[in-house]
């Protein structure tokens, strides 16, 4: 944008520098007062009417080593058709955590992080930014989990959240909520398949609003699914990152590995 004056050329230049350097302060005293210490949004927060959002917890992935104050790999061995192995877990150096999925003699290999007993948290806004496999036969999830527990009514509180699951070599995403008010040994399913043209291709950003009355998903900014299954769980949940080779996705011999979930981004905001 240009300020256009009535000047000489020197006061012109003062001038449109002067608006320049204004509309930058503005931009970033606005942007402290929204967000301390945040970082850069790529995909805007909901609007909360009467509310404020708060970062309560992120990872950004810098650096070249997991960091294991926020995540834990879980212990190697079978999952699935596959295996969860160390191995298949790095931060890359430019940002990103990968999870690879490898395969090794007779053996597929892939693997998860989790910030069990390092955080959980109940109700906010969950976003990950992430770049989805290429290949077929794995799946990557970006999930919350609070383990079985029964509250004195009897109700299963919310075991298993799942953000997107990519189980098909296509432009489908399955949203999810497992549940039961009964008996935690028989869950019951709440889902939905969304389609999303060019979804396997680039960054796109997941995301679950949390709140008392409902579970509200959205893929790059955009709501896809709101789901009250019966009852919201108001325990804290802990968050998970994982890829996984099973029979009920497309044959992965088929598959030219290895393959790779990257994930640019973690972030999760209370809502004050």
């Amino acid at each position: 944008m240009q300020l256009l004056i009535e000047a000489s050329s020197d006061h012109e230049v003062f001038m449109k520098f002067s608006f320049g350097a204004f509309c930058s302060c503005v931009t970033l005293l606005l942007g402290r007062c929204a967000f301390s210490d945040v970082p850069a949004l790529d995909t805007p927060l909901p609007y909360a009417p009467g509310h404020t959002w708060k970062l309560v917890w992120h990872d950004e992935f810098d650096g070249t080593e997991l960091d294991t104050s926020k995540w834990e790999i879980p212990p190697e061995g079978p999952r699935h058709a596959g295996w969860w192995m160390r191995k298949a877990v790095s931060v890359n150096g430019r940002g990103h955590l990968v999870i690879q999925t490898l395969r090794e003699g007779d053996k597929i290999i892939d693997g998860c992080v989790r910030t069990k007993g390092k955080f959980a948290h109940a109700y906010g806004f969950y976003m990950a930014r992430v770049q989805l496999p290429k290949e077929q036969g794995h799946w990557p999830a970006f999930w919350l989990f609070e383990g079985v527990h029964t509250d004195a009514s009897g109700w299963y509180n919310g075991p298993e959240i799942d953000i997107f699951e990519k189980f098909w070599p296509n432009d489908e995403i399955k949203h999810t909520v497992y549940w039961n008010p009964v008996d935690p040994r028989k869950l019951e399913e709440c889902s939905k398949t969304v389609t999303i043209p060019g979804i396997r291709e680039g960054w796109h950003t997941f995301a679950l609003w949390w709140t008392p009355t409902e579970y509200i998903y959205y893929i790059d900014g955009r709501e896809t699914w709101r789901i009250n299954p019966g009852k919201i769980s108001a325990l804290p949940h802990y968050i998970k990152l994982s890829d996984e080779t099973a029979t009920w996705c497309k044959d992965i011999s088929k598959a030219l590995l290895p393959d790779a979930f990257h994930v640019d981004y973690v972030r999760v905001y209370a809502c004050e």
